[in-house]
């Protein structure tokens, strides 16, 4: 576990938010740079597994806190919940639970004022809720309809005791509370590539599967609201636009369709890939702040398409910095104009779109990693921070 600046070079010092400068920066400028208010600029986390999962906690009364989750090649994975020291700089894991196959997605209740149980969501062989600080009594997977009696016990959680591989001493219990299966027919359901909490009515999540499916379930009552045949193959990502009504999806088919849960009759393509084979798209995100935008990326491609759904079918902006495939994208939480982007290239960019209709030719921001990114997050409640993963290492930066 470190707090030095470890792999993450920033190449330039365009501001998000602010204006853009060009400074080039050397290994030996760097001490000055990971001091803003006498503070580092880039804290390090490493991991006994490769990360792949990861999510910022959103609750004030936690800061600087995340999960992070393992990709082992193994039935036998693990979410950690890690928080940073901000007196020591380091960071701290303070629980952690055992999980069926690596998580596809990895989610923390979108509950900033604490007014819910603090929750984390997990998908891979079913979307699981875990109760961070919960009691066992809270573990209510086998008393559902819904839920699988047999998985309901296969994600055990550490509590007190100390683990001897870097999780701290009284560390808080993590009790699974609900496992959810969306096939009612069958004990088994298809694999879950991914999830998105509801942030206006967290009692919603949505999921999507490679059953070509997505579900919408209201975690709360344990029950389905609306299961539907989302694209012709697979489904592989989910997102919900502001609101509690309109989710867009992206899938193997090359599309990004957009629902209602008013009217779900229809879908509206906003977009394809087109061709006589397209190229399946892996991710799908709106823009937190104006929400006629949401950006896409499609599998092997190092190119982000942003989309307006008031113009579909062709994109508003095609962001091609990148050398190699991106594997993740995120939106500023405050910001309208500001994209980050994340890849096999060892690079985390940061876009300005605020040119728009205009090209945008050039990220506002790089920073290098060394290693192949994995993953993304833009804090929400720290909005300032970044959080990317490579490897076995999680790093949060100042962006």
């Amino acid at each position: 576990m470190s707090d030095s600046g470890g792999g993450l070079t920033p190449m330039s010092t365009g501001r998000a938010g602010g204006s853009s400068t060009t400074n080039q920066t050397t290994a030996g400028d760097r001490g000055a740079m990971e001091t803003i208010a006498h503070k580092k600029e880039i804290y390090t986390y490493e991991a006994p597994w490769l990360v792949y999962g990861l999510s910022w906690s959103e609750r004030q009364d936690h800061p600087y806190r995340l999960a992070v989750g393992s990709f082992v090649d193994d039935y036998a994975n693990q979410v950690r919940v890690v928080s940073l020291d901000q007196e020591s700089g380091e960071f701290e894991c303070t629980g952690e639970f055992e999980h069926p196959y690596p998580p596809t997605k990895v989610q923390w209740i979108p509950d900033p004022q604490a007014n819910h149980p603090d929750l984390i969501a997990t998908t891979g062989d079913y979307l699981r809720l875990w109760h961070v600080g919960g009691e066992e009594s809270d573990d209510s997977a086998s008393s559902s309809s819904t839920s699988s009696t047999k998985g309901s016990t296969v994600g055990s959680a550490r509590g007190s005791e100390s683990t001897g591989d870097g999780v701290a001493e009284g560390s808080t219990p993590i009790v699974l509370r609900s496992l959810l299966n969306n096939n009612r027919t069958f004990e088994f359901c298809a694999p879950l590539t991914s999830l998105d909490w509801n942030r206006q009515d967290p009692s919603l999540i949505g999921t999507s599967s490679i059953d070509t499916t997505c579900t919408v379930w209201n975690v709360e009552r344990e029950q389905v609201v609306t299961q539907l045949i989302a694209h012709d193959k697979d489904v592989y990502d989910i997102a919900w636009s502001h609101g509690t009504h309109v989710f867009a999806t992206v899938g193997a088919d090359g599309s990004v369709r957009v629902f209602d849960l008013r009217s779900l009759e229809h879908s509206t393509i906003v977009y394809e890939t087109g061709g006589t084979d397209p190229a399946p798209l892996l991710r799908v995100s709106w823009n937190r702040i104006d929400h006629n935008y949401l950006a896409t990326l499609a599998l092997d491609s190092n190119q982000v398409t942003v989309l307006d759904i008031r113009m579909p079918s062709v994109p508003a902006a095609t962001l091609s910095g990148h050398e190699g495939p991106v594997n993740s994208l995120a939106w500023a939480p405050h910001s309208s104009c500001h994209l980050c982007t994340a890849s096999e290239d060892q690079h985390a960019l940061i876009w300005d779109l605020s040119p728009l209709p205009s090209p945008v030719e050039d990220p506002i921001l790089a920073y290098g990693a060394g290693e192949k990114i994995n993953q993304i997050q833009w804090s929400g409640t720290h909005t300032d921070w970044i959080s990317i993963a490579f490897a076995n290492k999680l790093q949060i930066l100042r962006v």
